[in-house]
């Protein structure tokens, strides 16, 4: 079916690479919100968490380019929805770890660690990469809010996207 769309409820659906290419695009513009605007126009320094966050969503995104590119047919295919699922589905689970921290008690919110910074000078990736997944008293913070809804909220929201687009690749006929 090469580059030929598919017709669903009077819907185009794009084709196997466009989808990708769409995907990869999303991630990129999701990891670029969050370094430049986030990070550098507003000076929000993120926690443990928005880290883990962004490091599924970036390897999302590199699993749907490196599809875009390769356009690869039969069980390849499915290997790289299977990845970009995973992928998606790590996002979602560290972005609602965070958003259950952000809606702890104030009492029960651990308490601060170091800065990724020190963590990551310090101590070794194998030492740092379980404290880095834990999170701690600053990924309660809600640093930032569009429409009521938090950072990670917004994570979820475009992790499940990605996961529905990653799923229907896993699931579409060739």
């Amino acid at each position: 079916m090469g580059g030929m769309q598919i017709r669903f409820l009077n819907m185009q659906i794009p084709s196997y690479r466009a989808l990708n290419a769409l995907s990869a695009g999303v991630c990129a513009w999701l990891f670029i919100f969050a370094l430049f605007y986030l990070q550098s126009y507003l000076s929000l320094q993120p926690c443990y968490l928005c880290f883990v966050q962004r490091f599924f969503i970036v390897a999302c995104g590199l699993s749907f380019a490196i599809a875009t590119i390769h356009n690869p047919q039969g069980i390849a295919r499915k290997a790289y929805a299977g990845c970009g699922s995973i992928c998606a589905m790590a996002a979602a689970f560290f972005a609602m770890k965070q958003l259950w921290l952000q809606n702890l008690p104030e009492d029960l919110v651990p308490t601060c660690g170091p800065p990724v910074e020190y963590l990551l000078k310090e101590f070794s990736v194998l030492e740092t990469i379980p404290m880095l997944l834990s999170g701690d008293g600053s990924c309660a913070d809600i640093q930032w809010q569009l429409f009521g809804l938090s950072i990670p909220a917004w994570v979820l929201i475009s992790s499940v996207g990605l996961l529905t687009a990653s799923l229907y690749q896993l699931l579409r006929e060739q």
